[in-house]
């Protein structure tokens, strides 16, 4: 912003009331450690699976075909499945809110929706607090990753602060 402190992007002066993080505030959250593991047990499955299925020895009795192979190698891409679904567990930051992608749901919040960030206890996971009492865990910071993990749940509770003024609640107002 060196031409008169403008936006270079929309060459409008910068909102005082909007806050503006840099790039990196706005990086996914994934997990490491899960992650890295994960994608070894998805490539692992499928040449382990696959090659057994390669490898199983023909019976001349029939007990072992074609149908017998594939079923096999099915199961090590279920296997792969469920291993890639957990790496790629995310939480999406943008200005609109934060779309959490856990192991079986994907979740997409607005920012003002979300009143509290918790990461402690016993829990191996972010939780958020959200408005109507619920909670919502996101999976894609765990305490496994170690000092990273803290620094990420530093990183979401500053963008909640930032942008996650909850709304009051719409209710019957006394207009007395």
């Amino acid at each position: 912003m060196a031409d008169g402190g403008r936006d270079p992007m929309t060459q409008q002066p910068p909102s005082r009331h909007e806050p503006q993080p840099d790039a990196a505030a706005w990086a996914p959250f994934r997990p490491k450690r899960g992650r890295a593991v994960a994608l070894g047990v998805v490539w692992s499955s499928l040449a382990v699976f696959g090659g057994i299925a390669v490898a199983m020895p023909a019976q001349a009795d029939g007990r072992w075909g074609l149908g017998d192979r594939l079923m096999f190698f099915s199961l090590g891409v279920a296997v792969a499945f469920l291993a890639w679904r957990y790496a790629s567990i995310a939480a999406v930051p943008s200005r609109a809110g934060l779309v959490v992608r856990n192991l079986v749901l994907t979740r997409t919040l607005e920012w003002p929706e979300i009143v509290g960030i918790q990461f402690g206890g016993g829990e191996p996971w972010v939780t958020l607090d959200l408005e109507d009492g619920d909670t919502v865990a996101v999976m894609a910071i765990q305490k496994a990753d170690g000092p990273l993990a803290g620094r990420e749940a530093s990183r979401l509770a500053a963008l909640v602060q930032a942008f996650g003024e909850a709304r009051e609640p719409e209710g019957p107002r006394d207009l007395a």
